[in-house]
């Protein structure tokens, strides 16, 4: 699952550091230099391993209680789905991706216990969030032209 995750989301927080770096003028091609690799990987690695496990819980509390071969068999999805779409040069968001696992699980375990009306709240959310960014974007985008 680790490195599933970094595969995915790294290359998000290297595309800014770099892009950062770029416009403060400290490098001058858009290439990733290798010591925001390394700052990247170690930054994932340590909030995987620090606080992982508790968002796992968390999220696997709320919509369905894992067992240990459940929480195994949604971990082992997250990684598969999460690297396929790293393969295929899809962005996807790996929070996503475990609570769809842990979902999947739990139905495929007994459909009564999964807390499907958790699951609606997540959903709900997650459809709402593109739209509701998007306003907040042309806003922003707004106030900042105000001073330019």
């Amino acid at each position: 699952m680790a490195f599933s995750h970094g595969s995915n989301d790294a290359q998000k927080s290297m595309g800014i550091i770099t892009l950062a770096l770029l416009a403060g003028g400290y490098i001058d091609v858009f290439e990733v230099p290798t010591y925001v690799k390394v700052l990247a990987a170690t930054a994932m690695a340590c909030g995987t391993a620090v606080g992982g496990w508790r968002i796992i819980k968390t999220i696997g509390g709320k919509i369905f209680k894992l067992q240990p071969i459940s929480g195994f068999a949604a971990d082992l999805n997250s990684s598969i789905i999460i690297f396929g779409a790293t393969l295929l040069h899809l962005p996807v968001s790996t929070t996503h991706v475990v609570s769809g696992s842990i979902m999947g699980v739990g139905a495929a375990k007994r459909i009564n216990a999964v807390r499907w009306g958790v699951a609606q709240q997540m959903v709900v959310a997650w459809v709402m969030t593109i739209p509701c960014t998007a306003v907040m974007g042309a806003i922003t985008y707004q106030i900042v032209m105000l001073f330019i």
